[in-house]
């Protein structure tokens, strides 16, 4: 299987049953997107890949007017998804513009920086909010390892923000 950034995204959710494009999207949205995010761009083309190199297959099932296609996982595709799961490669690979901009932030005045930090904690905080209204949400508990990540991404915004509020605090007492 030739993989890209979002092929993993789209066999896991097949994997979870039948969905078309938009279905992908609307998932990612509210799961993925927090820590892999993928768009419409990326995510037609590869369910049009998948479908080629047989690890998809596609129905088409209109809804009223609309042109819409259902893809669901091969016997392949499954194969594939579980190699990717198994493989040797784990790669952490976290790309953070606000950690890169509190980085360079000496460069700034040092109220200026300041302000940068806030607005990260203010960032954990609405993530917090959204992730907690994500947990909140009726209709049974995820499986496990869903809702193992969505707990990770609720611990980690809680230690976010209050690091956040911790290094402001210690920052500001040094600037006094």
């Amino acid at each position: 299987m030739k993989a890209n950034a979002v092929t993993p995204v789209v066999l896991g959710l097949l994997s979870l049953g039948p969905r078309s494009g938009y279905d992908i999207k609307a998932v990612v949205d509210r799961s993925t997107r927090f820590f892999w995010a993928a768009s419409y761009g990326q995510i037609y083309p590869e369910l049009r890949r998948l479908e080629q190199e047989g690890l998809i297959e596609g129905e088409d099932a209109p809804r009223g007017g609309r042109g819409r296609r259902v893809y669901k996982l091969t016997k392949a595709g499954r194969e594939a998804l579980t190699e990717w799961l198994l493989g040797p490669t784990v790669t952490i690979e976290y790309r953070d513009e606000s950690l890169l901009r509190l980085f360079f932030a000496d460069a700034l005045p040092r109220e200026q920086a300041l302000m940068l930090l806030e607005g990260r904690k203010r960032g954990h905080e609405q993530y917090l909010e959204i992730l907690r209204e994500i947990e909140a949400l009726p209709g049974g508990k995820d499986p496990a390892f869903v809702d193992l990540v969505l707990q990770w991404g609720i611990e980690f915004n809680e230690w976010g923000a209050q690091w956040c509020e911790r290094q402001l605090r210690r920052l500001s007492k040094k600037a006094a």
